[in-house]
This record gives C-alpha cells, structure tokens and sequence, in this order.
C-alpha cells in the first residue's frame, strides 16, 4: 500500500458520514426520479474514493418513478406546491405559517437579505476596481476605455490610477 493511500485511510477514519441535500423543483437530469444518490468518487479511476462517506441527495418533485416511500412523495408534493396530505406535511404547513406571521423573524430575515445583497453589491464593487486597476496597470487602454469595459466613472478610474501611483 502507498504512503499516500495509508495517511488518507488513517485520516478519513476521523471524518463522519454527512448528507448534502438538495430539494429541486424540476427534474435536473431528467429521468423522472424523485431521488438522485451521488457519492465521492474519482471520474478518471472509479475505484478511487475520498473516503470522506460525504453522500449527496437530489430530490426532484417532479418525478414520476416509484422511487420514494409514499411520506417522501406526500414531501415533495407539498414543497412543489401541493396541499398537505398526510399529518407531517399538515404540522409542517403550520410552522411554515407560523414563521410567515412572525413580524420579528420577518424583520430578521428582510436585515439578513439586505445584509446579504450589500455584501454581493460590495463584491461587485471591488471586482469592479480589481478589473481596472489590472487594466491601468497594463497600460494599453485609455482611462476613457478602462471606464466602460469596466463599469466604473472615468473620475472613479482616475481615482484608482493616481492610488497605483507611487508616493
């Protein structure tokens, strides 16, 4: 056995087994399954695995096979949409409701998007001025071109042009 193999067996005895689980309201890869089942292994050697017992699950409820125990398809039906139908479903529907009429995990919830997109507009923001200043940098645009390609003010790239400036 490789060096390589024995440090990965002895490490990977240390990882637990977890599920990342997706819910999808259209068939990713249509073939009508309600469930997709998808664990670590090399593309190039199926033999190889990471060890890390790391299984994926995506739920369609959009399939039409018999693939899934009726409470899981009673599940998905009523995430696609559906009344609730069985006693789960109905108690979910509820706290589903319950959360919708909660005013302080709304206002939560509206600062936590909100907190979210100025964090994306921040990104945006900076890939804005990395894209110029790589641009200014290159010293084959004019500032005026260096603005529209990168979608910011002329004066915003004159900014960043006198910062790349040395002292």
């Amino acid at each position: 056995m490789s060096l390589l193999r024995e440090r990965i067996d002895r490490y990977t005895k240390y990882l637990k087994r977890s599920f990342v689980i997706f819910v999808c309201t259209f068939d990713l890869f249509g073939e009508g399954r309600h469930i997709y089942t998808f664990e670590n292994r090399c593309i190039q050697n199926l033999k190889l695995g990471l060890g890390d017992d790391t299984t994926k699950i995506i739920l369609n409820t959009k399939g039409t096979m018999d693939d899934v125990t009726p409470e899981m398809k009673k599940l998905l039906d009523f995430i696609d949409g559906k009344e609730p139908e069985d006693d789960f479903t109905r108690e979910l529907d509820e706290a589903v409701q319950s959360v919708r009429r909660n005013e302080k995990w709304r206002l939560d919830y509206m600062t936590l998007q909100m907190h979210y997109q100025e964090k994306y507009e921040q990104g945006i923001e900076k890939q804005k001025n990395d894209s110029a200043m790589r641009m200014i940098e290159a010293g084959k645009l004019p500032l005026e071109e260096i603005a529209m390609y990168s979608g910011l003010t002329l004066e915003r790239v004159r900014e960043l042009e006198k910062e790349l400036q040395p002292v």
